[in-house]
């Protein structure tokens, strides 16, 4: 019965009765649609939706060993999940990509080495059918123990060090700063530094790579300061940079984040943006649009990323071998250059 009306709950065999179809043709369209025309599967969805059937989650886990959630995995400290606008973003679009597919996202934070081996244990006890792997860095221990138990994992941005072993979703790193780094040439800047990510991530590798091809022979490595894609780290390299270099006109700094810091620091010492300072950014996840200038910078597509991985998840949770997407990225023009 169903609470509070005094009706029957349907079953599949009502779904199926309804569809014209057989009970097995409804459990295969409720398990993912494998094997069901497209007519049949059209029959059924309607059918679903007039019969009020809901699946028992709890019932379906026990036939088919699985869990059907996804955790979405963050290997980074928990405070930069709320200071980062990046990660909410990615952690909404995969969310309503899940949502679509009434698959429910668990976010996890393992920032620490405490936090990697209880998670870890959450895991690979089946808790999860798959993680959506997000910021690791070169030589984290998560992506080696995820890989040694088998746990289906799609990696955002390029597992260094694990190409050949999980799937992964990128934005063209290079390519993006590439052309960035080219804007800022277009705009007469010849002593153009960079902040950089860190060099265990795809984007600090990737980015830098980017900017020394098209400065070419204009590349000077003292014009290089990493940072750590925080504000306050972005506000110290560019600091730095100043002291250092007092004649620098341009600056690609390498995320949104870091480049709000950075700018922070160049009116610290008295120059004006973009008067004497041209500044360009990465990501476009909205924190570049509220700067003062505005900045410019490079979008990355991340709804589409969300949902790319997701795609590519439940690929590997169905038996197929791990696929890698990279996105490009686009320029949006603002008063910070």
């Amino acid at each position: 019965m169903e609470a509070g009306t005094g009706r029957k709950r349907p079953t599949i065999r009502d779904v199926a009765a309804a569809a014209g179809v057989s009970r097995g043709t409804v459990s295969r369209v409720i398990n993912g649609g494998h094997w069901v025309s497209p007519e049949a599967l059209a029959a059924v969805e309607e059918a679903i939706r007039t019969t009020g059937y809901s699946m028992n989650q709890h019932a379906r886990s026990l036939a088919t060993g699985r869990s059907n959630s996804v955790a979405f995995l963050l290997t980074e400290p928990q405070h930069l999940l709320f200071e980062d606008p990046n990660f909410s973003i990615l952690l909404r679009g995969a969310a309503e990509a899940l949502a679509r597919r009434k698959m429910p996202l668990l976010l996890m934070v393992a920032g620490t080495p405490e936090e990697r081996r209880t998670i870890t244990e959450y895991i690979t006890a089946g808790h999860v059918d798959g993680v959506l792997l997000i910021s690791s860095h070169q030589g984290n221990p998560m992506v080696k123990s995820l890989l040694s138990h088998a746990v289906p994992t799609i990696a955002c941005g390029v597992p260094m060090g694990y190409e050949d072993a999980v799937g992964f979703v990128s934005a063209d790193d290079a390519g993006g700063a590439r052309k960035m780094t080219e804007h800022l040439l277009s705009r007469g800047r010849t002593r153009i530094a960079t902040v950089t990510g860190p060099m265990d991530t795809p984007g600090g590798t990737m980015r830098l790579r980017g900017f020394r091809d098209a400065l070419g022979d204009l590349y000077d490595p003292a014009l290089v300061a990493h940072a750590d894609y925080t504000r306050q780290g972005g506000k110290d390299a560019m600091h730095g940079l100043l002291a250092e270099h007092p004649d620098i006109d341009g600056v690609f700094v390498a995320s949104d984040l870091m480049a709000a810091g950075a700018m922070s620091a160049i009116r610290e010492t008295g120059r004006t943006i973009p008067g004497d300072v041209s500044v360009g950014g990465f990501d476009d996840s909205g924190l570049a649009a509220t700067l003062d200038p505005p900045l410019t910078t490079m979008r990355q597509p991340f709804e589409r990323i969300s949902s790319e991985m997701v795609r590519l998840l439940l690929e590997v949770i169905d038996g197929q071998d791990p696929a890698a997407v990279t996105l490009p990225t686009s320029l949006v023009e603002r008063e910070s250059t």
